[in-house]
């Protein structure tokens, strides 16, 4: 280890180059250009981990075909509360990148987003009974008054071909349709904020920086203690308000803060796999996002979809999620982290969640056990024709969701994404996992409100804040909503 560096003071520091911070600390710069922010990663660059294209499902997560976000009543009616609320913060990430384009500091969006239709497919009388309920429901909205249903395999047919091709005629298929939906390569993205940031607002990330520890301190609110993983040099720096947006990485450095919001929570680490076409014919032929139905029991995370990415610059289609278990909390983490997750604030909790969760214990086991030959006629059953050799495994992100305490079952597995904030809101971290990076803006609001609510409760901020992001934080009416649609969708090239 050589020497010890001299204390820095910021207004902010956020540790994680992804698509969280990066978005955090360009709002606040807009906000409030004089704020001094770091930003710290501990890669050699920014975007590698849940933000890179290979480890994020790329959706778009819009709530437009994900059928997991419209749960079915006993009544049999469907319930879209929450795909309202994920649709409005989607559109929310789009007004900002949008706003970004009209300023000219995203000179090519179709770089990261681009128009891809979603689709939900199902088989079975039951299924498709669900999908036209859904289809009802959603078409009396007017966040989803596009919405497309057919039962008729020739409509499939023209949406998706690959699907379509051989099947049983006498098969009971319905589908459904919006042609708004968008692919999101949030690697490309988040390395375009970042620019923006360093040109812009002179604001760099500083890579090979690992944040072992964050200790109050008496002089500013934070001392941040960090490792330059490349020359062993350990600073401390201080801190007015501390970000952690660490992805997996996030819960094993909350629990070193010394705030008492942090009690209780723990963190269940899946990692993935998809098959991907290595056959540009077949390629060429899939213009869609086609999700379907999880298996009864499965989780959420087990929708199997066939998709459209654009990523490396070209075209790709992907097949997937196969989950899988590691004990890393990162790609790039340890296999000692979960075991260094567990503590005795939340070692009940942990307990509680896996034994209400067993379904979820038995569907990785098999997902863990699948053969080449078993993913493959998983994949047979969205494509009749699948061959072999047109495909190959390749590993995504890892994922940790969120473990917290439960009255009633001592401790709950919980899907989507939570932020933990001290009282004050001088410590703020992010914890979870799908849909993060299409609600990143929204999100990234809330720790400003919670950090920085002198920003936002100026009549100049909350005027900059309404230019920038006008369906945010609003009673959400029809109209603006639409207008700020076609808005967006101009300004990023998705007409």
């Amino acid at each position: 280890m050589s020497n010890m560096q001299v204390n820095k003071e910021y207004d902010l520091i956020c540790v994680g180059g992804g698509i969280m911070s990066a978005t955090l600390a360009l709002m606040t710069k807009i906000l409030q250009p004089d704020i001094k922010i770091l930003l710290l990663e501990r890669l050699d660059t920014v975007a590698q981990e849940s933000s890179a294209a290979w480890n994020n499902a790329g959706t778009g997560h819009s709530a437009l075909c994900e059928l997991n976000y419209c749960p079915e009543k006993e009544d049999h009616s469907v319930d879209i509360s929450k795909a309202i609320k994920i649709c409005n913060q989607f559109e929310v990430s789009k007004q900002f990148w949008a706003y970004l384009a009209d300023q000219g500091l995203i000179k090519n969006p179709s770089s990261f987003i681009k128009n891809v239709p979603h689709h939900s497919w199902v088989t079975g009388t039951e299924n498709a009974d669900y999908l036209e309920n859904r289809y009802k429901a959603m078409r009396d909205h007017f966040m989803f008054d596009s919405i497309e249903f057919t039962r008729d395999p020739e409509k499939m047919k023209a949406w998706f071909p690959l699907i379509t091709a051989n099947r049983d005629t006498k098969e009971v298929m319905a589908a459904s349709r919006i042609d708004r939906g968008t692919e999101v390569n949030y690697g490309a993205l988040t390395e375009q904020l970042f620019h923006i940031l360093e040109t812009k607002y002179n604001t760099p990330v500083h890579c090979n920086m690992d944040v072992l520890d964050i200790d109050p301190d008496e002089d500013v609110e934070w001392s941040v203690r960090v490792e330059n993983t490349k020359t062993n040099t350990i600073e401390h720096l201080d801190a007015k308000h501390v970000f952690i947006g660490a992805g997996g990485g996030s819960l094993l450095l909350l629990q070193k803060v010394e705030i008492d919001e942090k009690e209780g929570y723990g963190g269940f680490p899946v990692s993935g796999q998809w098959l991907v076409c290595k056959n540009e014919e077949i390629i060429k032929q899939h213009n869609a996002k086609v999700y379907s139905k999880a298996g009864v029991g499965d989780p959420p995370m087990s929708t199997p979809h066939l998709d459209t990415r654009y990523i490396d610059g070209k075209r790709a289609l992907l097949f997937g999620p196969f989950a899988g278990f590691s004990p890393k909390f990162l790609k790039e983490g340890s296999n000692l982290d979960l075991f260094n997750s567990i503590k005795t604030d939340n070692i009940g909790a942990m307990l509680g969640a896996f034994w209400h969760n067993l379904p979820l214990t038995k569907y990785l086991v098999t997902q863990v056990s699948m053969s080449f030959d078993d993913r493959m006629d998983s994949l047979r059953k969205f494509m009749k024709d699948a061959k072999d050799e047109d495909w190959e495994i390749k590993v995504a992100g890892q994922r940790v969701q969120i473990i917290k305490k439960d009255d009633y079952e001592g401790g709950k597995l919980q899907f989507g994404t939570e932020v933990v904030s001290s009282k004050d809101g001088s410590i703020t971290c992010l914890l979870g996992a799908s849909p993060g990076a299409s609600t990143a803006t929204a999100i990234m609001l809330e720790v400003i409100q919670k950090a920085f609510p002198e920003i936002m409760t100026t009549p100049e901020g909350k005027a900059i804040v309404n230019t920038i992001v006008p369906t945010w934080n609003t009673e959400l009416q029809a109209s603006l909503f639409k207008e700020c649609l076609g808005k967006a969708n101009e300004a990023l090239g998705l007409d």
